[in-house]
């Protein structure tokens, strides 16, 4: 149960340490500590066969035998210098040489360190047997045997000695696949089930072991107060009703003296505990050879330990000399001590308790020897409440109806209430302490061959002396006398002291050093074991205690073990203290255990244990085991230390340090998310089950900085951490040279997300050009049935003002490529504008424009977004659009109940489209839109030239205008100013068309225009707009002259007049109804299929999205994503 541990550097020949340590770090500061990464990034290297590698030792190499892979040398050493470094390899012991040579030997130089030579008996066995044999043993088990009976303490002897032996069994498995530093439990969940289970059952072992040394505080106190010294008690009690609390009392006082002066020897150096371990070792050996040689000696020649029974009750022989109530002294008849405490007065005339003057005196043998046949008496259990008296059913008795009234008379009676599950917990720390033999494992010649044997062997034998125990003690002592837990009636003697042989004084003093011991060691391994944890860097509040004095040992760490310890001694009592511990201790055996099921379930390649009597199912026995246990001991117990257990894992897994063991909770991860994506595979998600699965492709700056990280906010708030997101991004150039590009660029995503809170996988890809990235990362990103559906990006804003056309083009290429691959699209406009995560909004709306079906997209992007708190105060609102033919009124009725079939709020309008007549501000939109993209075929030319390529143009098209126009009618005039207002916002360049526009333009209208008249249709509001624009003395030249240009509106394209016309009159309507709206959601228009028109379609998604801020357009990947029923 103890623990005593720790790992220290190999030092070699010449006293100076291995490669990579200073001379003066032999101390307790390499306690648990893997190699340290000498980046300083926290992370310990554990991918090295050897633990105290040296990352800088260089390989020597001159020759050219290896003249191959001679470039290789510094990254990998020859097998002839990894040999030499393991076979140099050494942990060494983890007990107190390394502090004790710090103390010895300070300022002078430390003498080499021997290398380990225990074997299996003086390594492992007799440390598993010192730490299982102890204080239940000889306060406890004889009371135990009494009250369960035979029978049923047979049974709590086997159950939990079948927990510790198929632990150990798991255990040996652990502890034989490869070397197991100091840490014992800890290491191997810690490095089998990762940091979050590590650190919480590690900090249970370590609150284990701290009230395990209360609880061999409070043995050794019950031992001197009780058998030694009783006369040293402070506080007395005058009533037997008062007689509990001075002992405690006495406990708490007489344990805090004791715990304190322990705390002062282990601080002053663990050397004495360690030269002391001997003594105490052979205190537990000669107890229990006094205790067989008391039970064959009882078989001829039982020793004298008369009881005192009053009918059939037991009385405590502590005040009273002779068991009579009166006695003839010179032919006179007197009363007795006896008669004194149960009646008035001495007199035989006083009055006396009614029972005893109805019953009669009796004298039985405490210990009628092996020969008596008592042992079929005490087969059976005798459970009662507390305060009920010890009886012995085979004595007559009279009277005595209500026995309640007589607990306070000298009769021995129960101090708890006794049940089978309570005896289990105050059982079982009787058989921990298995763990001794691997936290020495450093003192070892061949620790895989003798922790698997020492372990087992020294169960075997405890649990031998147990249950022989039990089957002696039932044969050898009377059941009154079993179940006398202080000895009250045999005049204060330890009840097992009374059996063995030569005399109690050997049990008596042997049990008290044994005690003494054990609780040193606890004192001793418990800092340590909470240093280690402390310097794994996995629970950040305990680093603190990582630190101690200049020798290594953990100051820190025993003040607060002491503070933790001092908290069991105030309960003062051992039957209380024990279920306490039972239950850190049962939850570290049930979770290594679950380590060795995991880790052969996963048959992971590094599961290579040398111990082979070991089978998974036997693992999750003695973790079932285990669990119950801790719920049959005391299920409220139970609870409490999960919970404690629940919430360090939790922390660790908040906010503790990142630490890669290759542990087997990552294994069992990868194996269920295979087995899942295999299941995915099978057939696609429901529409019930769909929801949008995120590829969001990102932009980075020239520091490789994410531009737009409000982009990760809205995916944020679109998931609520649900579901998968792969953020995106491409390099261009090739992997060879942007490898390390490719890695920062990956952290700074990382990051961006951490801080976004966006919960997803980043995905960099290096490419010889962008468009082919983006391409591979929409076809290859996810695996199996784990892939994206659904595409988020930022709109380009500044196509227009790029120089390089490829970024509008990628953009079409990416709308054009997710409806290929029947995948949804999200393009957010100004996304910078977006609410972070912290950001709540107010009331307000979130405005759906349904245009088209696209399978509910529309519908299902604001319910999920509502679902997160920054637009959880917002309303829905869905607009739908109405032509010329449509019924509006039904039409909304139609769409409530479809809402409403939903299960979604949101509030309805319709809005009517019926103006068929195309307005003179879209065709020139139309025309400034075709001559920019002449202007764009141009790009070619170098600047100089295509500035004065732009100029010549210029010229001839004001010299044409000019022309064409003389003798216009009034109504043209109007169109002209009209038209001259509405296109001043554009730039002076994109209003330019080329000389060969015209002819192009006639030529392409010959085939594709229809003999439909045009129609110019101005309002009201426009006309105003236009003419006080008009009057601006500032206005452009170039602006001016295009309102001249209305003979070429019959020449353009009709189809994007049209495709204008919508956009137009769509943005005039949207703008009108949610421009005050948090967020606009419409339908996105698919590229045109013809690439000669992309620039146009830019065009026209600029046209629909000016006015408003917020704008997320959706374009629907070809499937209903949202369903009605159930």
């Amino acid at each position: 149960m103890p623990t005593n541990f720790t790992v220290v550097p190999v030092k070699d020949g010449t006293g100076k340490t291995r490669e990579g340590n200073d001379e003066d770090d032999v101390d307790g500061s390499n306690v648990l500590r893997e190699e340290e990464d000498p980046t300083g990034d926290g992370v310990p290297k554990e991918n090295s066969p050897f633990i105290n590698s040296a990352e800088n030792d260089k390989n020597n190499y001159d020759g050219t035998n290896m003249a191959l892979f001679e470039e290789e040398m510094d990254r990998h050493p020859m097998v002839s210098s990894l040999l030499d470094k393991l076979a140099n390899y050494t942990n060494l012991s983890q007990g107190a040489q390394e502090h004790e040579e710090a103390d010895e030997e300070e300022g002078t130089k430390k003498k080499t360190v021997k290398s380990p030579q225990m074997g299996t008996f003086m390594g492992v066995y007799l440390p598993c047997l010192q730490n299982i044999l102890g204080v239940i043993l000889f306060l406890r088990l004889t009371w135990i045997v009494g009250t369960a009976g035979i029978l049923e303490s047979l049974a709590i002897v086997g159950l939990c000695c079948s927990c510790t032996m198929l632990t150990a069994i798991s255990m040996s498995a652990i502890a034989t696949n490869g070397v197991v530093p100091a840490g014992g439990s800890y290491y191997m969940i810690s490095r089998s089930l990762g940091p979050e289970f590590g650190g919480a059952v590690g900090l249970c072992f370590y609150l284990g072991t701290t009230f395990a040394g209360a609880m061999y505080i409070l043995g050794t106190i019950e031992i001197l107060l009780t058998y030694i010294v009783p006369q040293a008690a402070i506080f007395t009690a005058e009533r037997k009703e008062d007689q509990l609390n001075a002992l405690l009392n006495n406990m708490r006082i007489y344990g805090t003296i004791c715990l304190s002066l322990m705390a002062v020897v282990v601080f002053v150096g663990v050397k004495y505990v360690n030269k002391l371990a001997l003594v105490f070792l052979a205190c537990v050996i000669l107890s229990i050879i006094s205790i067989y040689a008391g039970v064959i000696k009882s078989g001829f020649d039982p020793p004298d330990f008369p009881v005192c029974m009053l009918g059939n009750r037991t009385l405590q022989n502590l005040q009273f000399d002779k068991c009579l109530k009166t006695e003839i002294i010179n032919n006179n008849t007197v009363s007795t001590q006896l008669w004194r405490l149960f009646c008035d007065g001495p007199e035989l005339s006083s009055t006396c308790n009614e029972y005893f003057v109805n019953n009669n005196l009796t004298l039985i043998q405490g210990i009628p020897g092996l020969a008596s046949g008592v042992i079929s008496e005490n087969m059976w259990s005798a459970y009662g409440p507390l305060g009920m008296l010890v009886e012995n059913k085979r004595l007559p008795s009279v009277g005595g109806i209500d026995p309640a009234k007589d607990i306070y008379l000298p009769y021995v009676v129960n101090d708890i209430s006794t049940f089978f599950t309570l005896l289990v917990g105050i059982y079982f720390p009787s058989v921990t302490g298995i763990m001794a033999g691997s936290n020495r494992s450093g003192d070892l010649k061949d620790a895989q061959k003798s922790i698997p044997i020492g372990t087992i062997l020294a169960i075997a034998t405890t649990s031998f002396i147990y249950v022989s125990g039990v089957i002696l003690f039932g044969a050898c002592i009377e059941g009154v006398l079993l179940r006398d837990k202080f000895g009250d009636s045999v005049k204060g003697n330890l009840v097992i002291g009374t059996l063995s042989w030569p005399s109690p004084w050997v049990i008596v003093i042997g049990s008290f050093f044994s005690c003494c011991g054990a609780g040193l060691q606890s004192l001793t391994g418990a800092p340590r074991l909470l240093q280690a944890i402390a310097r794994d860097g996995i629970v950040p509040f305990l680093q603190v205690f990582g630190h101690g004095k200049a020798n290594g040992e953990p100051t820190w760490a025993l003040l607060l073990t002491a503070g933790i310890c001092e908290i069991g001694i105030l309960i003062a009592s051992l039957d209380a203290v024990a279920p306490i511990l039972s239950m850190f201790f049962l939850m570290c055996y049930m979770f290594v255990n679950l380590a060795c099921a995991v880790q052969t379930l996963l048959r992971t390649p590094n599961w290579r244990p040398r111990f082979k009597y070991y089978h998974w199912t036997l693992s999750f026995l003695g973790m079932s085991l285990c669990l119950s246990i801790m719920f049959i001991s005391s299920w409220y117990y139970a609870i409490i230390a999960m919970g404690i257990a629940g919430c360090i894992y939790k922390y660790i897994e908040y906010r503790g340090a990142e630490k890669e063991w290759g542990d087997g909770i990552r294994g069992l991860s990868l194996n269920a998310a295979r087995y899942a994506l295999i299941r995915l595979e099978e057939a696609p998600p429901h529409t019930k089950n769909w929801r949008p699965q995120l590829l969001v492709l990102l932009n980075l700056d020239s520091d490789l900085g994410v531009k737009h990280p409000r982009l990760l906010s809205l995916t944020t708030q679109l998931k609520a951490g649900k579901g998968l997101t792969i953020v995106g991004n491409v390099l261009q150039g090739t992997y060879l040279s942007h490898e390390a590009e490719a890695k920062k660029a990956e952290q700074n995503i990382k990051s961006t997300m951490a801080t976004e809170r966006t919960k997803g996988f980043c995905h960099v890809v290096v490419s010889s050009n962008l468009r082919d990235g983006i391409s591979h990362l929409i076809q290859s990103a996810g695996l199996g049935g784990m892939k994206h559906n659904t595409v988020l990006v930022g709109w380009p804003g500044t196509w227009k003002q790029s120089e390089d056309p490829q970024s509008w083009r990628n953009f079409i290429e990416i709308v054009r490529e997710t409806t290929t691959a029947h995948q949804a699209m999200l393009v957010a406009k100004n996304v910078d504008s977006f609410p972070t995560c912290q950001d709540r909004l107010g009331e307000g709306t979130i405005d759906v424009w349904w245009v088209v079906h696209d399978g509910g997209m529309l519908m299902l992007l604001p319910f999920l977004l509502r679902q997160h708190k920054v637009w959880g105060m917002c309303k829905m609102r869905i607009f739908t659009v109405a032509q010329m033919d449509d019924n509006s009124i039904q039409m909304k009725k139609d769409l409530q109940m479809f809402l409403y079939h939903l299960r979604l709020d949101a509030e309805v309008e319709v809005v009517e489209m019926h103006d068929n007549d195309i307005s003179a501000f879209t065709y020139e939109k139309t025309l400034v839109m075709e001559q920019r993209s002449q202007m764009l075929k141009q790009m070619h030319l170098s600047r100089t030239e295509r500035e004065r390529e732009i100029q010549s143009i210029t010229d001839e098209s004001r010299n044409s205008i000019r022309r064409k126009n003389q003798g216009a009618t009034e109504n043209s005039n109007v169109s002209q100013q009209s038209s001259t207002v509405e296109d001043a916002q554009e730039d002076e360049a994109q209003l330019i068309h080329d000389k060969n526009t015209t002819a192009h333009t006639t030529m392409n209208n010959k085939e594709e225009a229809g003999p439909d008249r045009v129609h110019m249709t101005w309002t009201k509001d426009k006309l105003s707009t236009e003419r006080n624009r008009n009057r601006e003395p500032n206005a452009n030249v170039a602006v001016r002259d295009l309102f001249n240009m209305k003979p070429e509106w019959e020449s353009l394209n009709q189809s994007n007049v049209r495709r204008m016309h919508t956009a137009v009159k769509l943005n005039e309507v949207v703008v009108n109804k949610s421009q005050g709206a948090h967020l606009v959601l419409l339908n996105m228009p698919g590229p045109p299929r013809n690439r000669g028109g992309d620039e146009n379609y830019m065009e026209f998604l600029e046209v629909l999205l000016e006015g408003l801020n917020r704008v997320l357009m959706v374009r629907g990947g070809g499937r209903e994503v949202i369903t009605i029923y159930s």
